[in-house]
């Protein structure tokens, strides 16, 4: 843009020259010139946007109208459950110890060498009833018996002549008896005949002195008699004696080979061949692997609902679990006492289960720690419902031709995820067991297996469509 000329003006030696314009007029163009420059921009912009707008509304008239789809009722997918009112008794789950209920300490009952051990005489190992672990030398106990067995046979040879000779004092004595019999009967003879003058008085006193004598001779054959009558008597206890040390020495004898008294594990052992053992010393012992108990204990609440239920809790059947490789090995059992005291420790009352194994079931060790499960108390006339399906601490909703409806119900019982409640709940009800995020009476629920009318695909229990 052109400047405008300043006037002309001379200077001291005669030049001429311009004037420069002024800086505040120069700024005051600048700035008109901008304000040209927008002012030009924006009513092009303008311009296009109008253009714009006026194709875009032609642009909308002439496309067809979109079809409006009519609204329809939102179906929620849930799960029905049926609901059967029958008597229900929570599960209670309990942890016990596994113990051994009979256990022997084996002793050797006579001293000696061990000759020989029964290989399986091993820590772990299982013993069948009657099998022999341990044999003594039998050298000294089988010469026992055979002394034994010899003095008893004396014993009885001097019985049988003890027996002899009482029997010869018994004749001794029934002759004895004739003899005084018939010296009787001649003193009387001489008697009646000194009557008659035939018999002198001092034939008579001879008779007399006779009778005496045979009298005195029956006295000391029964004498004879009762001494070896005594002496059978003595020498039959010395024979009694005499049999029961001879059963002493076939006991020893026997005893030297000590045999598991029922079937059992052995626990521990201490016998090798060569040692020398004592009386009561204790080369084994075992448990009896059919005599398993499981110890729970039960809180004091859990034996009083237990006890008021039945009266008892001895005989309630119990399930047992052991936890072994991942995989829970189950065994059946039954209570069969209850401890002494109560078990302040454990904070409440030990009570002891008999457990099954059954055949080829793998054997339950003592020491071992298992869950065991039994049926708390019965609740009669009552229904089992999933946690999730009660709604607040009160209600739940059946579904009754499609449509939700709400019972009223009052919780009696937990049982795991499950509850036990009573109340409005009506045999054969449809349980919505699905918890829905906005429950309510009159929802349309349907279950998975159901298909809303027109194809149209139902909401899930959580949402809408």
């Amino acid at each position: 843009m052109l400047k405008s000329v300043a006037d002309v003006s001379q200077s001291p030696k005669g030049d001429v020259a311009f004037e420069r314009p002024q800086p505040r007029a120069r700024s005051r163009r600048r700035i008109g010139v901008l304000a040209m420059k927008a002012l030009l921009q924006a009513l092009v912009a303008l311009a296009v946007l109008g253009l714009a707008y006026q194709g875009m509304s032609r642009l909308i008239l002439a496309k067809d109208p979109v079809p409006v789809r009519q609204a329809r009722e939102t179906t929620y997918i849930v799960e029905l459950q049926p609901v059967g009112i029958r008597d229900h008794a929570p599960l209670l789950s309990l942890y016990g110890e596994v113990l051994a209920a009979r256990t022997a300490e084996l002793r050797t009952l006579v001293a000696g060498e061990i000759i020989r051990v029964n290989p399986l005489l091993e820590t772990g190992s299982v013993i069948t009833a009657g099998e022999e672990l341990v044999a003594i030398d039998r050298f000294q106990y089988e010469g026992a018996v055979t002394e034994a067995r010899a003095n008893l046979a004396e014993a009885r040879a001097v019985l049988v002549e003890a027996r002899g000779r009482v029997a010869t004092e018994e004749g001794n004595v029934e002759r004895a008896r004739e003899q005084l019999a018939f010296a009787e009967r001649d003193l009387e003879r001489a008697a009646q005949l000194r009557d008659s003058g035939s018999v002198t008085e001092r034939t008579l006193d001879e008779r007399r002195l006779l009778v005496s004598q045979r009298a005195q001779a029956l006295e000391q054959r029964r004498n004879a008699l009762t001494v070896e009558t005594a002496r059978v008597t003595q020498q039959e206890a010395a024979i009694e004696r005499l049999e029961w040390r001879l059963e002493e020495a076939q006991k020893n004898l026997a005893d030297t080979v000590l045999k598991a008294p029922f079937s059992a594990v052995v626990r521990s052992e201490n016998a090798a061949i060569g040692r020398l053992v004592g009386v009561n010393d204790v080369v084994a012992t075992l448990y009896d692997r059919d005599a398993l108990e499981v110890r729970l204990t039960l809180s004091d609440n859990q034996y009083g609902r237990i006890l008021a239920d039945s009266g008892t809790v001895v005989g309630r059947p119990v399930e047992v679990l052991w936890y072994i490789g991942g995989t829970p090995v189950t065994y059946s059992g039954e209570i069969r006492r209850i401890g002494a005291d109560v078990a302040l420790q454990r904070g409440g009352i030990d009570v002891y289960a008999h457990v099954t194994v059954a055949e080829g079931q793998t054997v339950l060790r003592p020491g071992a720690f298992v869950e065991v499960r039994l049926d708390d108390r019965t609740y009669p006339g009552t229904a089992r419902i999933p946690e999730g399906a009660l709604y607040g601490t009160d209600h739940v909703f059946v579904a009754v031709d499609g449509r939700t409806v709400r019972r009223d119900v009052e919780v009696v019982a937990f049982d795991g995820t499950e509850l036990i409640v009573r109340g409005d709940l009506r045999d054969g009800d449809q349980l919505v067991a699905t918890r829905l995020d906005q429950a309510g009476e009159g929802i349309l629920v349907a279950e998975p297996s159901n298909r809303a009318s027109g194809g149209e695909k139902p909401a899930s229990a959580g949402g809408k469509q």
